[in-house]
C-alpha cells in the first residue's frame, strides 16, 4: 500500500489508528504486552498512584492555595489549619512523597525502555506520549523545588506575606507558571492514559469522552495555578467580594 506525504501539523491532529475512516480524538492506541505480571502489576500502580493520591493532591492543593485570591486573613487561615494536621509528617509520606518518588522514579525507568518515533510518525498520541514524559520530569523537578524552598525551607510554616515575598521576584513567578503547567498537562494527559490502562474507557466514544475530561482537568488546573501565582504577585483578590 503506497502511503502518500501529509503535512506534519495535520498528521499532529490525527491519532495513530482510525476506526471506520473516521478521526477518533482520545482513542488509544493498543498497549503493549507486559514483559512479565510483576512488570504488568507495577506499571498499574504507576498509573493509578499519578490520580491517587498525587492528582487528587495536587487539586487540593490548589484549591487551599486558591483562597490567596480571597483575602490574607483567609489564606492565612486555610494554611494554619493545613499545617496542624495530626501527625503531619506521617501523613504527608503516606499521602505525598513515597507515592511521588514511585510514580517518578518508575515513570524514568518506564521512559528509559521506550523509543520515541513522534518525528517520524507525528501523530497527536506520539506527541501526547512524549509530552507525557517531559511534563513529568519538569513537574518532578518543580514539586522538589516547590517543598525544599516552601515546606523545608520555611519549616512547614507558610503565611501570606512569605510568599507573595517571593512571588515579588519575576523569575519566581515564571518559574511558578512553568511548574504548574506541566504538573497540570501531566495530570490532565495522565487521567486519559489511566482510564484507557485500567479499562475504564474501553470503546472509542468512551476514550473520546475521557480525552475531553483529561484536558478539561489540565486547562482548569493551570488556569487556576496562574491566577494564584498572579494573585500572589499583584496582591490581587478578585474573589474577595464572593467568599469569606
Amino acid at each position: 500500500m503506497q502511503l502518500r506525504s501529509t503535512p506534519v501539523l495535520a498528521n499532529f491532529f490525527r491519532p495513530a489508528y482510525t476506526l471506520g475512516g473516521r478521526n477518533n480524538f482520545g482513542a488509544c492506541m493498543p498497549a503493549a504486552v507486559a514483559e512479565s505480571k510483576a512488570s504488568y502489576i507495577l506499571d498499574k500502580l504507576q498509573s493509578l498512584s499519578g490520580v491517587v493520591p498525587i492528582g487528587a493532591y495536587l487539586v487540593d492543593h490548589l484549591w487551599s492555595n486558591s483562597y490567596a485570591l480571597v483575602s490574607i486573613e483567609k489564606y492565612n487561615q486555610v494554611s494554619g489549619e493545613l499545617q496542624t494536621v495530626p501527625w503531619r509528617i506521617g501523613v504527608e509520606a503516606a499521602v505525598l512523597w513515597i507515592p511521588l518518588l514511585f510514580h517518578s522514579l518508575y515513570g524514568m525507568y518506564i521512559w528509559s525502555r521506550g523509543k520515541s518515533n513522534a518525528l517520524s510518525h507525528p501523530w497527536m498520541s506520539n506527541w501526547m506520549y512524549v509530552l507525557q514524559r517531559w511534563s513529568g520530569m519538569i513537574a518532578f523537578i518543580f514539586i522538589g523545588w516547590h517543598l525544599y524552598t516552601e515546606r523545608f525551607g520555611g519549616h512547614g510554616v507558610t503565611r501570606y506575606a512569605g510568599v507573595a515575598q517571593d512571588m515579588a521576584n519575576p523569575w519566581y513567578v515564571a518559574a511558578y507558571i512553568v511548574g504548574v503547567t506541566a504538573c497540570s498537562f501531566h495530570l490532565g494527559n495522565g487521567l486519559w492514559n489511566f482510564a484507557c490502562k485500567w479499562g475504564i474507557a474501553v470503546t472509542p466514544k468512551a476514550q473520546h469522552a475521557a480525552a475531553w475530561f483529561g484536558a478539561a482537568v489540565g486547562v482548569g488546573c493551570t488556569l487556576v495555578g496562574i491566577l494564584v501565582v498572579v494573585g500572589f504577585h499583584y496582591a490581587w483578590f478578585p474573589l474577595g467580594g464572593y467568599v469569606q
